[in-house]
């Protein structure tokens, strides 16, 4: 990260206040950094903010991305600050493993992402208890930090990682790497409300949310809903079928996804 500007950034927690005050869950959508060139993902997440996504998550390339499945895996591979895309005014959030954070410099990058206006980080591979460092450094930011909850976590698990997350609890919706599925996973609902009465914390769910009918189940017992796989589906199918030239295109189905998800998100709870 190279931030030119002090950018005021804002929060998670501030966008899904304003969700809620709408009587919809928010919408969180993902797009990897740098895909397929940093002019078109940056065109493609303010896109995708103007169509009604509330918090951006942008991904951070890490040579060995545990969690991320084969659509992700493909497009990240090159750099996007979160100035850029800070600019909208919607909150954004740089999704990463902490290898790159560590080796940065923990205090470093938290400067760095603030000054850059980003809100927080979400960080798929760090545990509460090797935290330390991270939950320093965002207290001095003020920078979010999201951690993973997963249907296999205990209660005790769950008291744990909600007590260390600001911003909103990530609720994954099965076992598993990221991409679109056919179904949300079945144990979604149930892990959000065995999330509930550890924190008062917005939580969302994500892991194969991918058309506006998932994200409307989804709404119905959570507060918010990522999806991140469908969006970059969204753009390798434009660069496949026109290679550079697809670049508009893949934008423009970015902003279309974003307005269908928004639009049910808006109509789930009406």
């Amino acid at each position: 990260m190279s931030p030119v500007t002090n950018t005021v950034h804002s929060s998670a927690s501030t966008a899904f206040g304003k969700a809620s005050a709408d009587n919809r869950a928010a919408l969180v959508g993902y797009l990897p950094a740098g895909f397929p060139t940093v002019k078109a993902a940056i065109e493609a997440a303010r896109a995708m903010a103007a169509a009604g996504a509330d918090v951006i998550e942008i991904g951070l390339p890490y040579s060995d991305p545990v969690m991320d499945g084969p659509v992700i895996a493909e497009a990240v591979h090159r750099a996007l600050t979160a100035e850029a895309v800070a600019a909208t005014g919607v909150p954004v959030l740089v999704m990463t493993y902490w290898n790159p954070v560590d080796r940065y410099g923990v205090h470093a990058f938290a400067r760095d992402l603030a000054l850059a206006g980003g809100a927080g980080l979400i960080t798929p591979d760090l545990s509460p208890e090797e935290a330390a460092p991270w939950l320093e450094a965002s207290d001095e930011r003020g920078l979010d930090r999201v951690f993973l909850a997963a249907p296999s976590s205990t209660d005790q698990r769950l008291a744990t990682i909600t007590r260390s997350c600001r911003g909103f609890v990530y609720a994954a919706s099965l076992m598993g790497i990221t991409g679109t599925r056919e179904a949300v996973g079945g144990q979604a609902e149930d892990l959000v409300q065995r999330i509930r009465p550890h924190t008062d914390l917005p939580v969302a769910v994500g892991l194969g949310v991918s058309n506006g009918a998932q994200a409307a189940q989804v709404a119905a017992f959570a507060d918010g809903v990522i999806v991140g796989s469908a969006f970059v589906r969204r753009l390798l199918d434009a660069a496949d079928a026109a290679g550079t030239a697809g670049t508009a295109a893949g934008t423009d189905a970015v902003a279309e996804l974003a307005a269908e998800l928004s639009g049910a998100l808006r109509r789930a709870r009406s």
